[in-house]
This record gives structure tokens, sequence and C-alpha cells, in this order.
């Protein structure tokens, strides 16, 4: 069982919630309390977590969990709701990096994700995730976005009469005018998301997400192997086989390097080929805007 389903199954599920995403982080400036004592590094891990509630209507949910000392249970330190969160920075829209900035009413985190395509799968994840849940807002009667467009339609309908209800409202004047507008409250405000690169935040991000998830899973076995090698070499050194040969274990980390590094650059080589593809589209356009005024010019 990898460690986001550990993360699901001991803080989530009992909660009757489902986690979408997780990543694993580290804060760029360390908060220092005066009164409590300084820890080494290690002694707890920290991970950022997007959930969504089973219950309808929906609630989508960012929670910071915490592991101490490595242990199997984990902690559940912090939680915000989406509306709370006003910002996603991405720090750099031109390449991936592992900071980025999340930016709530109340409080104001700068991260270091382990890895850049995790922190890419995190932001791509949250980004749609946060889309289809604003777009479901929109339409669900009893939230203030449901009644502003409830009001909207009701205001606007043919030959200005509306239904009896508008009429009668219409009829009160200012005060029954300023009573619909407190029932119906702000709207909103969604979450944005700057300094992300297009192919997090596009449509076309399903082969980004599938890459970056190899990108993960290349970097895991990397460190797994680095680990394995420097543990051998700490206890008995490396040992020879029986024909004088030595362990295939720095063949495979070279393999996984390799590979790893073929990945990478075929995950370059499409942001090239979708940055020209873009280029082709705004050439197309031009050429058949230029095509259709001087379709114009000798037509007359």
């Amino acid at each position: 069982m990898n460690i986001q389903s550990a993360i699901n199954r001991a803080v989530f599920a009992p909660r009757d919630e489902r986690m979408l995403v997780a990543v694993e982080v580290k804060r760029r400036k360390r908060k220092r309390v005066p009164f409590l004592p300084t820890g080494g590094k290690g002694d707890y891990m920290t991970y950022i977590c997007l959930s969504v509630t089973n219950k309808r209507p929906a609630q989508l949910l960012i929670t910071k969990v915490k592991q101490f000392g490595g242990s199997a249970p984990f902690t559940r330190r912090s939680q915000w709701a989406v509306e709370q969160l006003r910002q996603v920075n991405g720090i750099n829209p031109n390449k991936d990096c592992p900071e980025f900035d999340l930016v709530f009413d109340n409080a104001f985190d700068q991260w270091v994700a382990s890895s850049a395509p995790e922190k890419c799968i995190f932001i791509q994840i949250m980004y749609h995730a946060c889309q289809t849940y604003w777009e479901g807002k929109e339409g669900v009667p009893g939230s203030p976005a449901g009644d502003q467009q409830k009001g909207q339609r009701v205001q606007g309908s043919p030959g200005g009469q509306g239904s009896p209800g508008a009429q009668v409202g219409q009829i009160g004047g200012p005060v029954a005018q300023a009573r619909r507008k407190s029932t119906v409250g702000p709207r909103p405000h969604h979450t944005e998301f700057v300094n992300c690169q297009s192919k997090l935040t596009g449509d076309a991000c399903k082969m980004n997400l599938v890459l970056y998830r190899c990108k993960v899973f290349f970097n895991r076995m990397k460190k797994v192997m680095v680990s394995n090698q420097s543990r051998s070499q700490t206890g008995a050194g490396p040992r020879a086989g029986p024909s004088g040969q030595r362990p295939p274990g720095g063949s495979m980390g070279s393999v996984v390097q390799r590979a790893s590094q073929a990945l990478q650059e075929r995950g370059e080589r499409l942001g090239r080929a979708e940055d020209k593809t873009v280029d082709l589209m705004h050439k197309a356009q031009q050429f058949a805007d230029t095509a259709h005024k001087l379709a114009l010019k000798y037509s007359n």
C-alpha cells in the first residue's frame, strides 16, 4: 500500500471523505517559535492533501497532514475549504519546479514539494477539481451563485413582467430589493492560479499527467536504489560474486537513470510540439483573417 492510500484510509475514510491527491512538502522558510525547541530534520513529514466529501452537496477541502517520527499513524493538523483558498502560485510558468505557494484567507504558506513532477500532479489535479467544483456550484439552488443566477433569470423574463412574486418585490420598493440582495449575498470568489504552466491548466493535459506519474515512479525507484546501495556500502562494502563480478545494483541504477532521462527528454519534446501547435494555430487564424479581408475588398 502506497503512502496516499495509507493517508486516505487513516485520515479521510473515517470522516466520510475521499482523497484526490497528496504531495509531500517542506517549508521554504521554516517558522520558528521562540519558546518551543526546534527539532532536527526528519522528525516529521508533512503532506498537503486535496479531498472531497462523499455527502451531497460535495465540499472540496485542503488538509495538512503530518506523520511524526516516521511512524504509521497520520495526524490531521489544519483544514481549509476551497472557498478559503484565494490563490495558488506555481512560482515559475516556464519550467517544472518543486516550489509553490498557497494563499488562504487567514494563512500564507510557502512550500517545496519532494520533486517537481509531484508538485505538477498536485496543481494539475487541484486546478481541474476546482473548476469542476465551481461549475457545479453555479447551478446549485441555495448557494449564493445559484441564487444570483435565479434572480437574474426572474428579472430578465420576456416583456419585463417576470413572475407574480417578482412583481410583488418590485412593488415593495427599495426595502424589498435590499432584502432580496441580503438574501442572495455576495458571489464567492474563485481560486486564482498564477505562474502555473499552461500544460497544467489547459484542456489537453491527460498525457502530461501520465508523464508526470512516470517521472514520480522513476524518481522513487532511483531513491530506493540509491538508499539500498548506500546501505550496502556502509555495511560490508561491495562484495564480488563467485566469478569476480560486482552485484548488478549499480547497473540497475544506471538503467533507471537513463530511463528517467529519456522520459524527461520526451516530455520536453512534447512541450515544444505543443508550443509549435499553438503557434501554427495563431498563424492559420491570421491567414484566414487576411484572406477574408481580401475577399471583401475585391468583392466590392
